[in-house]
């Protein structure tokens, strides 16, 4: 397979905004914790979101796949319409939420959720 100029661009582009992206954001972390991952609580809870979404799509995702065409067939891949809107109500409404809650962990919003607040907070 060989990849035409048009390939390229988009490629160069994709990667050109992630770098932006990722310049931008880097220059919003500060030195500590909360800084570091929330970007000192100035990030758009959409974007937060957005990155929520974005992590549950790990390396297992393509195994994810496999195993849902092999087990129901091609018809098997409209499961990931009910994943879009799992996703968007991720971004709409849970984020805010979570930020909300002024946790930065999984574990912290569980332990929120179940438990309440622990005595050992930072």
């Amino acid at each position: 397979m060989e990849l035409a100029f048009v390939d390229w661009a988009i490629m160069a582009a994709y990667f050109a905004v992630s770098l932006g992206i990722g310049v931008a954001v880097y220059r919003r972390a500060g030195k500590d914790f909360g800084s570091f991952f929330l970007g000192n609580q100035q990030m758009p809870w959409w974007l937060l979101g957005i990155s929520m979404v974005a992590t549950t799509f790990l390396t297992d995702t393509p195994n994810l796949v496999a195993d849902i065409v092999r087990s129901t067939g091609t018809v098997g891949d409209w499961t990931w319409w009910a994943f879009l809107l799992t996703g968007m109500f991720t971004v709409f409404l849970y984020a805010k939420l979570w930020r909300r809650s002024g946790v930065f962990t999984d574990v912290e919003f569980y332990e929120l959720r179940y438990s309440g607040h622990s005595t050992s907070r930072r």
